[in-house]
């Protein structure tokens, strides 16, 4: 019988019973009363099963295509196999891969983790893999994905001057292969091969200020002409020594000016999560902090923050803006927000004050787990005098500088 032809098989016309158009080797088109035509090949197997294999509708499916799947199907029935079910596996197979993108077990792996994160390093981590790792392997099935991907993007992040991005991606992607592995979508971590492989540039972790710079920086806050609540934020920030997003985001209702006490919420703090539900971190309140914060009041006090965001005002402070003042006094490399916590910490213990009631007022959390219950009123009372002891000091220091004559008296020029 001669093979059938693309001609043959378009001009095939429905009739009131269905019928074959033979092709060869089992091939055949199914012509039915309804105008489909359908490919299918029949079979016998070795084991005397026999059986028919769909393979497509005409014309979507050409007739090379469906030769072609007629040798697959035959080579299938060679090796005892049922190609319907095979194939059925196959598409499984592909569906569950498309399933399980590297993107979806990641945002799998995000969220198991959502609730034990913070909001700015949850931020951090979905921001930075979703901007340079997701346009790249995003779609990939993730047992495809291999350390050769991993290392293309860590190294495209390096290049652009971000070590410690790079560092931290080979690390989160690391965890979302185990992750994977853990959950039987993966085989391996590939990252593991690249521990190494970028080198993190070395940290200076915010150096204070040394004692002869404090008389200066006092007195650069006082010649300052920005925005006076950015003066302000960094007069709180020296007076208080929070860690820096405790201070943007702290709300007025945080604020007791007759306790003359500052409660800020486990959910803002690093050490939060040893905290019970509703615990706070004291911070007391120095005269001098107090009539700093009532004079922000009269610029703030009507909102939720006590510093708002100046274009949207519902939201806190940007993170940047407080290291984008110290830029602007001269401190660019030199000093950070959060060296106001180091340089108290140095001051104070050079004052004599005790290292418990230091690291209890900077909520560090404790290193010994046997006594890692927080009691936010512990040494309270020591507390209280250490703060007020310490606004002393600074006025103390404010008054040198203006007596010896060393105190600027504008900002410095910056360099070109």
């Amino acid at each position: 019988m001669p093979a059938l032809t693309d001609t043959k098989a378009r001009n095939a016309k429905p009739a009131e019973k269905p019928y074959k158009l033979q092709d060869g080797q089992g091939l055949y088109l199914d012509v039915r009363p309804s105008g489909a035509k359908v490919w299918r090949y029949r079979y016998g197997q070795a084991s005397g099963r026999d059986g028919i294999y769909t393979i497509g509708n005409y014309p979507d499916v050409t007739l090379a295509d469906a030769r072609r799947a007629r040798e697959w199907a035959r080579q299938q029935v060679k090796e005892d196999l049922n190609p319907t079910q095979v194939r059925d596996a196959e598409r499984l197979q592909r569906h569950g891969e498309h399933a399980n993108t590297f993107e979806s077990v990641s945002r799998e792996w995000i969220d198991q983790n959502r609730p034990h994160w913070s909001s700015t390093y949850l931020h951090q981590v979905e921001t930075c893999i979703g901007r340079d790792v997701f346009p790249k392997i995003g779609s990939y099935p993730i047992r495809t994905v291999k350390a050769a991907h991993i290392l293309e993007i860590i190294r495209a992040v390096e290049k652009r001057g971000a070590p410690s991005i790079a560092v931290r991606l080979r690390q989160w992607c690391g965890q979302i292969f185990r992750y994977a592995v853990m959950t039987l979508r993966a085989d391996n971590d590939p990252a593991a091969a690249l521990y190494g492989a970028i080198k993190r540039r070395p940290v200076r972790h915010n150096p204070p200020l040394d004692l002869g710079e404090i008389p200066r920086f006092i007195a650069l806050l006082g010649v300052y002409g920005g925005y006076r609540v950015t003066v302000l934020a960094m007069e709180l920030m020296m007076r208080t020594f929070v860690r820096t997003v405790e201070l943007r985001k702290a709300e007025w209702a945080e604020i007791n000016f007759d306790d003359a006490e500052w409660r800020v919420p486990r959910e803002r703090l690093k050490m939060g999560k040893r905290m019970l539900p509703g615990e706070v971190h004291i911070v007391p309140l120095a005269r001098q902090t107090l009539s700093v914060l009532r004079e922000l009041h009269t610029y703030t006090g009507g909102r939720r923050f006590l510093f708002p965001n100046l274009r949207t005002p519902n939201t806190c402070m940007t993170s940047t803006t407080i290291n984008n003042a110290l830029k602007r006094m001269g401190y660019a490399g030199k000093f950070s927000g959060h060296g106001f916590r180091s340089t108290a910490s140095t001051m104070l213990h050079e004052m004599g004050w005790r290292s418990d009631v230091i690291e209890r007022q900077l909520a560090h959390a404790e290193r010994d787990e046997t006594k890692a219950a927080y009691n936010h009123a512990e040494y309270l009372t020591e507390r209280r005098e250490m703060m007020q002891a310490w606004a002393d000091w600074l006025d103390g220091m404010a008054n040198k500088a203006r007596a010896d004559g060393s105190a600027p008296t504008a900002l410095p020029t910056p360099a070109k």
